[in-house]
């Protein structure tokens, strides 16, 4: 992986397990030349890690899935982790490892994506103003793999004077997230709306970074006449109901456009949460506060 930078401290990669990226808060502001965003699928646990750490929000992380991380300090660091707990990491906490040690993240019991910051970033060479791996369109750095040499970039600010973050951490069990009406709420008729929000939908095994793809009952689009309406922007937590019923919640690499209607939208806070759920982990929908479909 490129360097950006010519310092000496490093994160020696020696597993990567499932998948790891560098993440940061991505390209916003791009759509209209065909770039999504991308960026850390969970932001809060993105900006928490870094928080803990000292780092700007933007600083650049690395995102695990599923755990597998093995990573070794070249110079002193120091590093926290946020999101899925790791057997084996201190977690919510900032560490201090010497040179030569090794930070070790075992599969977590639950929750999918964990965060590891850096004090001073992952200071990889940005693309397009920004380090985030956009794996839909290609653009940024490389996936992380066994034998990288990621740098360290320069550290800035004070060290915050936090023991621990006492934060919640994902939830193993069913998950309930908030639905807004998105900009086509018309193609759900009323009995569509329960459908969608009383089912308990089950996560797919082919859920990625683009999206939490369900499993369940088919929804049945209301009755159109004319012409089908054109591709329409999109943006992350869209509910898109492609032609299977089955709905997508769109996470950080969702396409730009897309040609299947979006009846609703997940709360932003809530589509962190989304993207800690894993395969046959139970999601249900429900309406915002004062709305029904």
């Amino acid at each position: 992986m490129t360097a950006h930078g010519a310092g000496t401290r490093a994160l020696r990669v020696l597993r990567t397990g499932l998948l790891t990226t560098v993440q940061d808060l991505g390209r916003p502001g791009r759509g209209a030349l065909g770039i999504g965003r991308s960026g850390a699928a969970d932001r809060a646990a993105h900006r928490l890690a870094n928080a803990l750490v000292g780092n700007p929000p933007d600083a650049a992380t690395l995102e695990v899935t599923l755990g597998g991380l093995v990573v070794e300090a070249e110079g002193a660091l120091d590093v926290a982790v946020a999101g899925a707990r790791c057997p084996g990491a201190p977690h919510l906490t900032p560490v201090h490892l010497p040179a030569g040690a090794r930070l070790d993240l075992g599969v977590p019991p639950a929750g999918l994506r964990t965060y590891v910051a850096v004090r001073g970033g992952v200071d990889v060479t940005p693309v397009l103003g920004s380090r985030a791996t956009d794996l839909l369109s290609g653009i940024g750095p490389p996936v992380v793999a066994a034998g990288d040499r990621l740098p360290v970039g320069a550290r800035r600010g004070p060290f915050p004077g936090v023991d621990v973050a006492p934060v919640a951490e994902p939830a193993a069990g069913e998950v309930t997230v908030v639905v807004l009406p998105g900009p086509r709420p018309e193609v759900l008729d009323p009995a569509g709306w329960d459908v969608l929000t009383g089912s308990a939908w089950t996560v797919g095994a082919d859920s990625n970074r683009i999206g939490v793809r369900l499993e369940g009952p088919a929804l049945a689009l209301a009755r159109r006449t004319g012409a089908e309406p054109p591709s329409e922007g999109m943006l992350r937590g869209a509910v898109q109901v492609p032609p299977s019923g089955h709905p997508v919640v769109f996470l950080a690499d969702h396409p730009v456009t897309g040609g299947y209607p979006v009846p609703g939208y997940v709360r932003d806070a809530d589509v962190d949460r989304c993207a800690q759920v894993r395969p046959g982990q139970r999601l249900r929908f429900r309406y915002a506060t004062g709305w029904s479909g």
